[in-house]
């Protein structure tokens, strides 16, 4: 059990030292600050409220009306804090490129907890009440979020206004945003897990498979043998 934590908490804290050094490049805080913004916009984009603007005057003129669905409100609400949506994020860092940053616990940290709950001493030089605090590629994500959403205020007021038949990733991402030699994170999609576990139950379906077959083939000599 010592060999086991020893060597557990080499790879561990290696992973750790990757997560400080690798921080997130421009595309990536690009595409998850597009994904955040766009999921908080499709949330509101069915509501059927209509706004008042304007103030009633004495003469008795009407408060100009506006759907709330194309308003300049729908769209500061969803601004608003965006880039604090990034902290829900955590660093899988068994999966490549930008597919590492996901929201909920990475497969790594699922891992490390199940041991501790089982008794197994693990040391990532932190108190275990802070595993779950953002990290520092997270946090640092959330603060280029802030000044990229500063920078290109107008070109995703002119998208939401006027362009959003294209998704905004490819509208500020492509076209305002990055260069074409740094849009390679873009076009990756996360497909689901093919780690460990994905690997043991795709192992144990072949292994299955096999076995069915030979049980058949088998079953189909001793047929032949009888008749």
């Amino acid at each position: 059990m010592k060999l086991f934590t020893l060597v557990f908490f080499c790879v561990c804290s290696f992973v750790a030292a990757d997560e400080d050094d690798r921080l997130p490049n421009k595309c990536e805080v690009c595409k998850f600050l597009t994904i955040e913004l766009q999921d908080a916009l499709e949330k509101t984009g069915r509501s059927k409220e209509v706004l008042e603007l304007g103030e009633v005057l004495d003469t008795g003129k009407r408060r100009r009306k506006i759907k709330y669905n194309t308003s300049e409100t729908r769209l500061t609400e969803a601004v608003d804090n965006i880039c604090e949506r990034i902290l829900q994020y955590s660093v899988h860092a068994e999966r490549p490129g930008s597919l590492r940053y996901a929201k909920g616990a990475s497969q790594t940290m699922t891992t490390l907890k199940n041991l501790v709950h089982k008794g197994v001493k693990v040391d990532l030089g932190m108190p275990y009440e802070l595993w779950d605090e953002p990290s520092v590629e997270v946090s640092d994500m959330k603060k280029q979020c802030e000044t990229m959403l500063e920078q290109y205020e107008e070109v995703v007021e002119d998208w939401y206004f006027h362009h959003q038949d294209e998704r905004l990733e490819n509208f500020l991402c492509q076209n305002h945003v990055l260069k074409p030699s740094e849009q390679e994170c873009i076009e990756e999609v996360w497909k689901g897990d093919m780690g460990a576990k994905g690997g043991a139950e795709k192992a144990e379906s072949e292994s299955t498979e096999k076995q069915g077959a030979r049980e058949e083939k088998e079953d189909k000599r001793h047929d032949g043998g009888e008749l």
